[in-house]
């Protein structure tokens, strides 16, 4: 039987864990690694609440809209928005044919601060389904 409750814990301290090494990464200016672990931090926290929803396993897929969709989501277009945006970051972190270019700094920062408040909300609608 799946301790589900484990397997939230499991997802949601990782994801913390992501975002400090995400901010870390960025702030040395390591930009592509640094949004990688940006998208981790949200694949990871979705997952938290895909468990938390399905009361299952999550799902081994990377894709942040896939993911919104099965935890049953209901959110903000712009959150919507920047979740189909940060997919990229999964592909270009790992395949070389995905990399665009030359990200600038400010880009760089402009995507971790809309990851930051996308984030601290699914944080919050995890801590808001669990305490049902």
């Amino acid at each position: 039987m799946i301790d589900i409750y484990k397997q939230i814990d499991y997802w949601r301290i990782s994801a913390e864990e992501d975002w400090v090494v995400a901010k870390k990464l960025i702030a040395d200016e390591s930009l592509r690694h640094g949004l990688f672990f940006a998208h981790l931090t949200l694949e990871k926290i979705l997952k938290a609440l895909v468990c938390q929803a399905t009361q299952n396993l999550a799902p081994r897929i990377h894709s942040l809209t896939r993911l919104a969709e099965i935890a049953s989501l209901s959110m903000h277009v712009d959150y919507a928005r920047i979740l189909g945006e940060m997919n990229d970051f999964n592909l270009i972190g790992r395949y070389p044919e995905f990399d665009q270019g030359i990200l600038t700094v400010v880009e760089a920062h402009y995507y971790m601060k809309r990851t930051e408040e996308v984030y601290q909300w699914l944080v919050m609608a995890l801590t808001a389904r669990l305490s049902k």
